[in-house]
């Protein structure tokens, strides 16, 4: 087998990370554009608890099973990879844009020669060529951008950047490669998982928010969109301002400096749309929004807006969802 549009399958203590789901949709539109087959790669001790997951979203599963690759370990990860990529030459390969990918793709890139493109928040087919789209300069521009010499290399993809892909149904044929690794690894060993302190609230995980601006003006209006939320079933967010002025905590913004999102329904209250806060919730389901600045970025993006002072509509709007409750 040669060819093909890879992603590598992002995995922690058993779990498979949202970004490879993220990166299995945006591969499916390739290779359906380019006529190569989608190709799962999971490296693992056990892998079948995630093949089991993937099975229904790829053509191909490719798969290295070894006792050294239980756990995330750039050494191992990059000497097997180096391997399989030499091999079978995919057209890309997807890796995301975290931990794991940061500290991987250039391994692989400076040990292949292959050219690499890192976070990025777009990748299209034009012409038959693989380009993709990334920010820079903090995010204020969007550099549209090739293989430079080839037609083959490697992508990193930002987390967020697309929806999680829906299972295509079927099951994917499963490929299982030996692994290279004929010796210890040491230059690098898992000592032990330290998780990060777990704040109040995880507003990645929630499914509606409601989220503040520099639009609520004073601290005191904070319970209005507090008191909305509790109706909605919806967790508190805001924007970058919110948490300068000590508001709310840092672990509820969104946005570049803050955390990305992609809850079902997002509303913006007081949000005027900085491109910072948009590159954070801009995949939302259902967008909605509220500022009295007909001329606010945020309706650009809004599926839904109101053009008035959110602190006259916050408590309309509380009570017309608590009566649909009731």
């Amino acid at each position: 087998m040669s060819g093909g549009i890879w992603v590598l399958i992002e995995h922690r203590r058993g779990e498979i990370r949202e970004i490879s789901y993220e990166m299995l949709g945006k591969g499916r539109q390739l290779a359906e554009k380019l006529a190569e087959p989608l190709v799962a790669v999971i490296l693992a001790s056990d892998s079948k608890p995630y093949v089991d997951k993937v099975k229904g979203y790829a053509s191909q599963i490719m798969v290295v099973e070894d006792k050294q690759l239980e756990h995330y370990n750039a050494v191992s990860y990059q000497l097997v990879l180096s391997n399989l990529i030499e091999e079978r030459s995919p057209r890309v390969m997807f890796l995301g844009h975290t931990s794991y990918g940061i500290d991987l793709a250039p391994r692989l890139s400076a040990a292949l020669k292959l050219p690499l493109i890192s976070d990025c928040i777009e990748v299209e087919v034009r012409e038959g060529r693989i380009e993709a789209v990334r920010r820079m300069y903090a995010d204020k521009v969007n550099a549209r951008v090739s293989f430079r010499g080839r037609e083959n290399g490697l992508i990193t993809i930002r987390p967020g950047s697309f929806p999680a892909e829906v299972e295509a149904g079927g099951g994917g044929e499963v490929i299982l490669v030996p692994s290279v690794l004929t010796a210890e690894v040491k230059a690098r060993k898992l000592l032990e998982f330290v998780e990060a302190a777990v704040g109040e609230v995880d507003i990645t995980r929630a499914d509606i928010l409601v989220s503040v601006g520099r639009g609520i003006g004073d601290v005191e209006n904070i319970p209005l969109a507090e008191a909305l939320a509790e109706v909605l079933g919806a967790t508190v967010s805001c924007s970058r301002p919110i948490v300068d002025k000590k508001w709310l905590p840092k672990e509820r913004q969104v946005g570049t400096s803050g955390k990305t999102v992609k809850p079902k329904v997002y509303l913006a209250l007081g949000i005027s749309g900085a491109f910072q806060h948009v590159a954070g919730m801009k995949n939302s389901g259902t967008i909605i929004a509220i500022n009295k600045d007909p001329k606010a970025p945020i309706f650009n993006i809004a599926h839904y807006g109101i053009v008035d002072d959110v602190l006259k509509i916050l408590p309309i709007l509380t009570e017309k969802a608590r009566t649909l409750k009731l």
